[in-house]
């Protein structure tokens, strides 16, 4: 469970593991590798984006969690977020699209073969709480991204969606309660 802040954790736990798999080589350095619009101008070779979040239903919790003697908080929220990973080249227009190609490759394994973030890849109310989620690629239509890829007046680039999750988002909701002190028990014949 988290904070408020943990869709930020997760986003960058999520830099810091692209900034630590792929510096020097493919990127050369960490500060090319960061959170932003696919159609930012900037130095960035590779961002993220954040684009959606969604509750999940598969993974929401209806029990109420006990904190100490006479509290229930309410159950977290789970969500599942959705992100864009964008490769942006600076390379020669000849050799751009293989840059690209490479660097998007590279991404794409680191991803796969941390497709559970926790322990040291994590940051904030994630690494306080020893928290994991899940990375997984979507399987978007090529349709789909062109659609998501609806910023005006701006060429699509080479463009992939991940989910990330489950992300639980504690509530503030608190109920006090009583213990039972004592038992009434009657048998009626």
């Amino acid at each position: 469970m988290g904070d408020y802040t943990v869709i930020a954790d997760v986003s960058a736990s999520l830099v810091k593991l692209l900034r630590d798999q792929m510096t020097p080589d493919p990127i050369p350095q960490p500060e090319l590798i960061g959170l932003a619009s696919p159609v930012d101008k900037g130095d960035l070779y590779l961002s993220l984006f954040l684009y959606s979040i969604r509750e999940s239903g598969d993974n929401r919790r209806n029990q109420m969690v006990s904190r100490g003697v006479g509290e229930l908080q309410y159950p977290p929220m789970a969500v599942e977020l959705g992100y864009l990973l964008t490769v942006q080249s600076p390379a020669e227009l000849q050799s751009r699209a293989l840059d690209e190609h490479r660097i998007l490759g590279r991404a794409m394994q680191v991803l796969y073969d941390h497709s559970i973030l926790r322990g040291s890849m994590t940051v904030g109310t994630l690494a306080e709480r020893d928290e994991e989620v899940r990375i997984v690629l979507d399987n978007a239509p090529g349709t789909s991204m062109l659609q998501m890829w609806n910023f005006a007046d701006t060429p699509y680039r080479l463009t992939l969606s991940y989910t990330v999750g489950p992300v639980s988002i504690d509530s503030t909701r608190i109920k006090t309660t009583k213990r039972v002190l004592e038992r009434d028990f009657r048998i009626q014949g």
